[in-house]
């Protein structure tokens, strides 16, 4: 199993910045792929940014320019750093830890992040 804790949510004007931070822990020497993904109200889950073990980076068109991932394999942490928030970037925030070799995804809990206008 891999447990995943997540923090730094919270409420923002417009324009602001927030960093989202999520530590892993338990069987992690298999995953691979890390992210974060958001679901705002009413609307289904999607994918914000993901990074690789080796530091390949997705994003999703709506963040590019304004997020940024990383990622720290030797503290088993991955970070959101979101800058010129917007208030459709309100949404309930979760890190993901996947792992390749039984294809399997695990999700933290969630931080909400609300920006308002």
């Amino acid at each position: 199993q891999v447990r995943l804790v997540e923090s730094g949510g919270g409420l923002v004007q417009a324009g602001g910045s927030l960093r989202l931070s999520c530590v892993a822990s338990g069987w992690i020497i298999n995953v691979n792929r890390m992210g974060w993904y958001r679901q705002p109200p009413g609307k289904q889950r999607e994918l914000v940014a993901v990074i690789s073990s080796g530091g390949t980076t997705n994003y999703a068109d709506s963040v590019k320019g304004r997020f940024t991932i990383s990622r720290d394999n030797a503290k088993n942490t991955v970070s959101l750093q979101m800058n010129s928030l917007k208030p459709e970037d309100t949404a309930v925030y979760y890190c993901n830890a996947h792992r390749e070799d039984i294809s399997n995804d695990y999700w933290g809990q969630g931080t909400q992040v609300t920006v308002s206008s």
